[in-house]
């Protein structure tokens, strides 16, 4: 388990986790904003995984961070687009090139 701070809240990490609630989500990741826990399933290698399973799990929990901060900021029960799985996908796979360009400037 790993803490990190999401807005001055102080989130739980659980990798490799055995969350019943992933197998019922459909979920390699899930955020539960009411006990400030994320949680990414365990992954294995097998013959029909991606190769790289580490990217994986960083874009999973790239995902689920981006879940909290729109939680943690009231945007996630203030609008429907900040529930949105492909707008929390794009947060997640473009914060590296957006803080790259964030940096350049200063």
């Amino acid at each position: 388990m790993r803490k990190v701070s999401i807005m001055g809240v102080q989130y739980k990490i659980f990798f490799d986790s055995d969350d019943s609630r992933l197998d019922y989500a459909d979920a390699d990741g899930i955020t539960d904003s009411t006990a400030k826990e994320i949680h990414i399933a365990k992954f294995e290698n097998c013959p029909n995984s991606i190769s790289n399973l580490h990217v994986y799990k960083q874009k999973v929990l790239y995902h689920e961070l981006v879940h909290a901060f729109l939680y943690e900021s009231g945007l996630d029960s203030n609008s429907d687009w900040a529930r949105n799985e492909e707008i929390v996908d794009w947060f997640a796979l473009q914060h590296k090139k957006i803080d790259s360009v964030f940096s350049e400037i200063e």
